[in-house]
């Protein structure tokens, strides 16, 4: 999931520091009001601009990236964590990924996480049918029976999911974005 990383004592932030479409438009919904400016830096430098500089009155962070890094607070900020009722991540977000050559590919197998490929290949099929990249605001979250979806054209939507969609990927993608008239 994402995280809210507010300044200390900020309760209706009047801006956030992202560039991400995708996290504008979702945080849009929660504070209407809000006012957008960028942030560049690694997970340190962003923290540092929030609590020490106050560049802004937060940003928004991969929860997956916080954890790996070992970071659970931050001296000047408050991590608020946003569910995916609110805030549908990026697809993959927080899912480990490994290149190999095709040859040595047979040597990884063991690490893979079988759920994770199914839930993360549902997601990139809906990303590729909607042709979407960086400049869209999208997220797509499959869960076991669960998909949290969002797109600029139609909102955030909560679809249930069969064992059946995780089959052909492609053919539930493109099922469900004409039912949401995106396709």
């Amino acid at each position: 999931c994402d995280v809210l990383v507010l300044h200390a004592g900020v309760a209706q932030p009047k801006t956030i520091a992202t560039g991400s479409p995708r996290r504008r438009l979702q945080v849009k919904r929660l504070f209407p009001a809000v006012e957008f400016c960028e942030i560049r830096g690694n997970v340190d430098t962003r923290l540092r601009k929030i609590g020490e500089q106050r560049v802004a009155d937060g940003t928004i962070l991969a929860a997956a990236g916080l954890k790996r890094l070992g970071i659970a607070s931050w001296p000047n900020v408050e991590f608020h964590a946003l569910g995916f009722q609110s805030m549908v991540p990026a697809v993959g977000q927080g899912a480990i990924a490994v290149q190999s050559r095709a040859a040595e590919a047979g040597k990884f197998a063991a690490v893979f996480d079988a759920a994770t490929a199914r839930q993360v290949a549902l997601e990139r099929a809906f990303q590729s049918a909607l042709g979407s990249g960086c400049h869209t605001a999208f997220g797509a979250h499959a869960t076991a029976g669960t998909l949290y979806f969002f797109h600029e054209k139609s909102g955030l939507h909560t679809l249930p999911l069969a064992a059946d969609d995780f089959v052909r990927p492609a053919a539930t993608a493109a099922r469900f974005l004409q039912t949401l008239g995106l396709l």
